[in-house]
């Protein structure tokens, strides 16, 4: 497994270091703004010191609702100076959800963007939280206090930053919420910081690289591998704060010399059919495409390989609770539908209900041991007891490796379907039906059935403009699957439910199908 070593505590100190070695180096970038590492710093001194001020102390909560911004990342640097803990709060929930978290992980403050206005004040952030600042404009409003993130980066008194060690919680990420409330995933600087170092022992990420963030900031996989990583090692962000018009994106990637590209399946799915200029082809400077939170289809990696020769496409895994990155493909050796070995300092392992290793090739449950593993869950130890086991995190997801250690995910443990007790994994039959032509993606999922216990059903959204041919795709699941495993209904869709990242919620398909059954 290996032992990670680290150069830095916490945020806070990798900020100081950067801007005492290369304080002139562009850390960020946004549109026509453009932040130093020096520049960085002393805004996060400034909103460090209010903060201080304020009497926000140690270990107490602040929240960011807010939108991929410049002053997302300030906040995070100065919460880690005056040894607080940042809450990243998903910016597409609504008033009562994000109630519910911020009274959940006791937020004594929330910074939220002025776009977000009408939900912030329709919630109980002003019970709830001490203060509210304010990106990007909102006139402040009645008794709480509340003060926008210009008023704050004019000239204060600075204080020194509070010591907070590799083992301190950094980051509370709340999780999708599959079954049940949302948990808070706490995540210790050591946790989301051994990312950095494994990454970069990987793929060699240094100063002179720049990476492009147009994903949610408040997603782990962008908080830790979009901002932290690249920040970590002392290179650029060129941040995107709107995916709209879809082809700034990549007007930003060519104009800021992105070398560092961290995207989404739906993204690169876009991206490997859309009509690029060839200037776009011939004069970015992409050298690692990086795709996660979603299954990536073997047709879109060949894709991307075709249209970017220059560049590797490669595949990861990880969750929350892993900080998020476990597994990935590396450089030299990647393999299609699969997401890797364990990454430097990591260790995963297969494992059958009575957490017994399997043998190579098997299917059992995907664990992780490393320092990539959460604290555990905030306030709720009996899940965090269920959740972590002797030091190895139980994802919940299930899968095998093969004889070179390369992990390969067949499904969720919850969304297994079991007919006459026979084990179907859901990924399995996707891959065949995302493979036929004018599908773009796929969800199976598991209905009751009185003679089998349950079969699988199929959800199907079609490609832009294209139809697909059930009878013709019915015939082709016949001649590549055992007929148990073929769904016995097969519904097009005009758009699968997804989350922020673009991974498919089949919560909402079993639910549409439960609704369907009552009826």
């Amino acid at each position: 497994m290996g032992v990670l070593k680290y150069r830095y505590n916490n945020f806070y100190e990798m900020i100081l270091s950067h801007a005492s070695k290369r304080g002139r180096k562009k850390a960020l970038f946004l549109g026509k703004r453009s932040v130093s590492y020096a520049e960085l710093l002393e805004m996060s001194d400034r909103l460090a010191a209010y903060l201080h001020e304020k009497g926000i102390r140690e270990d107490e909560r602040i929240a960011l609702f807010m939108k991929n911004s410049i002053e997302f990342v300030v906040s995070l640097i100065a919460i880690s100076k005056v040894g607080a803990i940042c809450v990243p709060v998903n910016n597409f929930l609504k008033s009562d959800e994000l109630s519910y978290i911020l009274e959940d992980s006791s937020a004594v403050a929330l910074f939220a963007s002025s776009s977000l206005e009408r939900v912030v004040r329709a919630s109980n952030a002003s019970l709830l939280c001490r203060k509210i600042v304010w990106q990007g404009g909102a006139a402040p409003s009645s008794g709480i206090d509340e003060i926008t993130f210009a008023e704050i980066l004019k000239e204060r008194t600075l204080y020194p930053p509070t010591k907070r060690s590799l083992d301190k919680c950094a980051v509370i990420f709340y999780t999708s919420g599959t079954t049940g409330k949302p948990k808070g995933a706490m995540l210790s600087y050591r946790n989301i910081l051994s990312n950095a170092e494994s990454a970069i022992a990987l793929f060699a990420i240094n100063p002179k690289d720049r990476d492009i963030v147009f994903l949610p900031m408040f997603h782990s996989f962008t908080f830790s591998i979009g901002l932290i990583l690249p920040l970590y090692a002392g290179a650029s962000i060129v941040i995107v704060d709107s995916v709209r018009p879809f082809s700034n994106i990549f007007k930003q990637t060519l104009l800021k010399r992105v070398t560092l590209f961290f995207g989404v399946p739906d993204l690169y799915n876009a991206l490997a059919k859309a009509r690029l200029p060839w200037y776009f082809r011939w004069f970015n400077r992409v050298r690692i495409f990086v795709s996660g939170a979603a299954a990536l289809q073997p047709k879109t990696l060949r894709a991307m390989r075709e249209k970017f020769p220059r560049a590797k496409m490669i595949e990861g895994y990880g969750l929350s609770e892993s900080s998020p990155a476990a597994c990935i493909n590396p450089l030299h050796l990647q393999k299609e539908r699969s997401v890797g070995p364990a990454m430097p300092g990591y260790e995963i392992k297969i494992v059958d209900e009575n957490m017994v290793e399997v043998p190579v090739g098997e299917r059992g449950e995907i664990i992780i041991r490393g320092d990539n593993v959460m604290m555990g869950y905030l306030d709720r130890p009996e899940a965090t007891a269920e959740t972590i086991i002797n030091g190895w995190l139980l994802t919940g997801d299930m899968g095998y490796v093969d004889s070179d250690g390369y992990l390969f995910i067949v499904g969720r443990k919850k969304d297994l379907i079991i007919s006459k007790g026979i084990n179907i994994y859901p990924r399995e039959i996707e891959e065949h039906i995302d493979a036929f032509p004018g599908v773009k993606a796929s969800a199976v999922v598991g209905m009751e059935d009185e003679r089998s216990g349950e079969i699988p059903v199929a959800y199907i959204e079609a490609e832009d403009g294209q139809s697909v041919d059930m009878s013709e795709l019915k015939r082709y699941l016949k001649s590549s699957l055992a007929d148990y495993k073929i769904p016995r209904h097969m519904e097009l869709v005009e758009e699968l439910p997804k989350n922020a990242t673009g991974k498919v919620l089949k919560r909402v398909l079993k639910e549409r199908l439960a609704g369907k059954r009552e009826e």
